[in-house]
């Protein structure tokens, strides 16, 4: 028992060292990318009231959009927008403005799938002009709606009488534009215009051509549909945002301290350093010996009364699998109150409900944004997954679900209410990471 102990002790240190060494790759990273004065920046935003992870997935078009202009032979690099401080991120004391994307995602694994930089090494090096984006173009959806059957479409065209474009840009001195641009005053940009588009993140590449812009930012990229949802290089992109090797160490810290989880007895192995070499074997990952759920309450559940489960409905859930799967412990990422988790509880006799303690200088290192990474990284590695139906929380952890070689079966599932009217509530689609 010592012995195996001592092993233990080994191999957590040894982690923490990899840690380390990370940290310094890290704090150094460059675009790896010849840059020229041929060189195009794509940079984009979404909806402000957009959440964190449909920010994510909205990374995966503006990536394969790149892609796209790369393997034709264009010259571009995609620059990542700052994080401004979103709805859900509830730690009001803390300041959460500009943050940089190194703060959650590995830059390097971006940068294997297309070139990527951080809003502020663009600035400080690479602006025609400083303070400068060269244009900015705004989308709407095309007024054309679909009528007649889908189609391909983009132009420009006048911004709508009622668009977010009139609060957010205006005229300023010397013929430029001001805007909002994540709250950085100084910054201008030389043209601006509505864009009408209708179509898949493909359609942005000839257009963009057509501008003689340098750097360009296209805000509102949600407009545009994925190109080739579900593909070999949709998925690409998507297993190339790898979440940041600190918040994955803090995590798997949690795992070995508090749930006797770890990668070599949850069969999860996992290369951080290159996404293109995790490739697992179908079904292989077994899970650390613990149910992961993700419990969505707040405004999501007050927006689905007619579908969301009771925390007795989701606690019951629990207690059968833990029957089940013969466990005792549970690990409950959620948004709702203490309340509901001692609630949660309540109902489950035969485990205990973990989360992560939230203390404020944890949340002050990691901040929002942060802590929610850690935790679906926790639940990512369950034994079993409970989700919620339609959270695109739930379905990115799903998805490192797949990508970690979890089977379907444990890992596509949710719960709806006993009150949902039929065709209301659905289960999740099993949507497979496609590997090659």
């Amino acid at each position: 028992m010592a012995g195996f102990l001592h092993v233990r002790f080994i191999l957590l240190l040894f982690g923490i060292l990899i840690s380390l060494v990370a940290s310094e790759i890290f704090k150094d990273y460059k675009v790896n990318h010849n840059i020229t004065s041929s060189t195009r920046f794509l940079i984009y935003d979404v909806n402000h009231g957009e959440g964190f992870n449909l920010r994510r997935d909205v990374y995966v078009r503006a990536a394969n959009v790149v892609r796209s202009l790369i393997d034709r032979g264009e010259d571009w690099v995609l620059v990542l927008q700052p994080w401004r401080h979103l709805y859900h991120w509830k730690s009001r004391y803390l300041p959460q403005e500009a943050l940089q994307w190194k703060s959650f995602f590995d830059l390097q694994n971006m940068n294997l799938y297309v070139p990527v930089m951080e809003f502020t090494d663009f600035l400080e090096n690479h602006a025609t002009e400083p303070n400068m984006i060269d244009e900015v173009m705004f989308l709407e959806r095309h007024p054309d709606n679909f009528k007649g059957g889908f189609k391909e479409m983009i132009e420009y065209g006048d911004c709508e009488k009622n668009s977010h474009s009139n609060f957010l840009y205006s005229p300023s001195e010397n013929n430029l534009y001001k805007g909002w641009f994540w709250g950085m005053k100084e910054l201008r940009t030389k043209k601006f215009s509505c864009v009408k588009a209708q179509g898949h993140a493909s359609v942005i590449a000839d257009f963009l051509k057509e501008s003689p812009a340098r750097s360009i930012l296209l805000d509102r990229f949600e407009v545009i549909l994925h190109t080739s949802y579900g593909s070999v290089d949709f998925y690409e992109a998507r297993r190339s945002l790898v979440f940041a090797h600190h918040l994955r160490q803090e995590g798997d810290e949690y795992r070995f301290k508090y749930l006797n989880s770890t990668d070599i007895n949850d069969k999860t192995p996992y290369h951080g350093e290159d996404w293109r070499k995790q490739i697992p074997e179908p079904d292989s990952a077994v899970g650390g010996p613990y149910i992961g759920v993700h419990m969505r309450r707040g405004d999501f559940a007050n927006g689905r009364k007619s579908t969301i489960p009771s925390v007795q409905e989701i606690g019951e859930e629990v207690e059968k699998k833990l029957t089940e799967y013969q466990l005792d412990k549970v690990y409950v990422s959620t948004d709702g109150t203490h309340e509901e988790l001692d609630e949660l509880q309540s109902y489950i006799k035969s485990g205990k409900v973990y989360q992560m303690a939230r203390p404020k200088e944890l949340v002050q290192k990691y901040k929002d944004g942060g802590i929610a990474i850690i935790d679906q990284w926790i639940v990512a590695h369950a034994r079993y997954f409970l989700g919620t139906c339609e959270s695109t929380f739930t379905f990115r952890i799903q998805e490192e679900r797949d990508i970690l070689g979890f089977a379907g079966s444990t890992t596509f599932n949710c719960l709806c209410g006993k009150q949902s009217p039929p065709d209301t509530c659905h289960p999740p689609s099993s949507w497979r990471v496609k590997f090659a």
